[in-house]
């Protein structure tokens, strides 16, 4: 598809911004990546060859009964199923042996415990004889970054942690985009008593304290990844309804959507093919900012505890452990590093996507 010239200059204009360009291209990256965590990092093998069946764990949950054991659900950290499996066929594994709620019991030193790569390899082995393939001897069941309190590992927690953080703020970010541009073409398209009573509900309903709420609502139910969206969707709407009611505003008087209502076209398609266009402009160019404010949200009410779910991976709780354990500062470290890169990306990206937008930008 062949881009308008118009979208060409926008386009370019962007790439000439070489820090959000690259910024764009390093947070797709990363996405991309935490997308396939289960073959990253896991503790189920991505694939079993056990007695000339091929088995796909990651996907299915097979009994243990199905490799000589008695159990409902099968352990493949257990030496006993590994011994099983490999003397009958073969496994092959993520190349991080854990998932974000795997508890590690092999660490030789009490949780939370640092890198691997700071142990010796004697510390690491010292529950096992040298050269013997164990948990804490095998690079796939290395702690790369250290474990938190409970013995899960940190990386294994990030990825997931960075994952569902992104898509909440993906998900916040359209369905509050949606109905922030919704409310803001009615205020601005019919004016009046519409926009008068709409701007004083948006000036009460932004009134009320969402963490306080947040919090009772935490009291009565299970807090959860929805029930936790739809709370911050019923505040966070109103971002986009100011700038979407102002460009409406300004070009409902103009000359073509005068020509469009004596050619009897009706309001609706007037607001969304003549009027919506220009104000998607200035809407795209807060999109990265809304959706900064929408992780940065999820953060910070998991580092309080009215986040996710006890035990979710979560950057929020990472940092709430590394608050907690100051004598493991790889935890605070690991999750002030993430969490900073990962927001400095997306500003960095709002930036160059506010500098394409902005028709007083020319690319010399």
């Amino acid at each position: 598809m062949r881009l308008s010239p118009l979208n060409q200059r926008r386009w370019r204009n962007f790439k000439s911004h070489k820090r959000g360009y690259w910024s764009l291209w390093i947070f797709s990256f990363l996405f991309v990546f935490t997308l396939m965590a289960e073959f990253i990092t896991n503790d189920k093998p991505i694939l079993v060859y056990y007695k000339g069946e091929l088995l796909a764990p990651i996907f299915v949950d097979y009994p243990e009964e199905k490799f000589g054991g008695f159990l409902a659900i099968t352990d493949y950290r257990d030496p006993y199923n590994q011994n099983e499996i490999e003397s009958n066929g073969w496994m092959l594994w993520p190349p991080v042996r854990y998932s974000y709620g795997t508890v590690n019991n092999d660490i030789p030193v009490p949780a939370p415990a640092p890198p691997s790569w700071m142990m010796s390899k004697e510390k690491r082995c010292e529950r096992y004889p040298l050269g013997v393939e164990d948990p804490n001897c095998t690079l796939g069941n290395w702690n790369w970054l250290g474990t938190d309190d409970q013995g899960r590992d940190v990386l294994a927690r990030l990825v997931y942690g960075f994952r569902i953080s992104v898509l909440f703020g993906l998900a916040l970010t359209l369905a509050s985009s949606v109905i922030g541009i919704a409310a803001g073409a009615v205020q601005g398209f019919y004016g009046g008593w519409v926009d008068l009573g709409l701007q004083r509900f948006i000036e009460v309903w932004t009134a009320i304290p969402t963490l306080y709420l947040i919090m009772i609502v935490s009291s009565v139910l299970t807090p959860g990844f929805w029930v936790l969206f739809s709370i911050l969707l019923a505040f966070s709407w109103v971002a986009l309804v100011g700038v979407v009611r102002a460009e409406f505003l300004r070009a409902r008087n103009f000359e073509y959507v005068s020509a469009a209502r004596a050619l009897g076209v009706s309001n609706g398609v007037i607001m969304w093919r003549h009027l919506l266009p220009n104000a998607m402009v200035a809407t795209l160019t807060f999109l990265p900012f809304i959706l900064n404010g929408s992780i940065s949200t999820l953060t910070a009410l998991d580092f309080l505890g009215f986040g996710l779910p006890p035990g979710s991976a979560s950057l929020g709780e990472l940092l709430k452990q590394g608050k907690n354990n100051l004598q493991a500062p790889w935890l605070g470290i690991t999750g002030f590093l993430v969490l900073s890169i990962m927001l400095s990306l997306l500003i960095f990206i709002g930036e160059a996507v506010r500098d394409a937008f902005d028709p007083r930008k020319t690319l010399q």
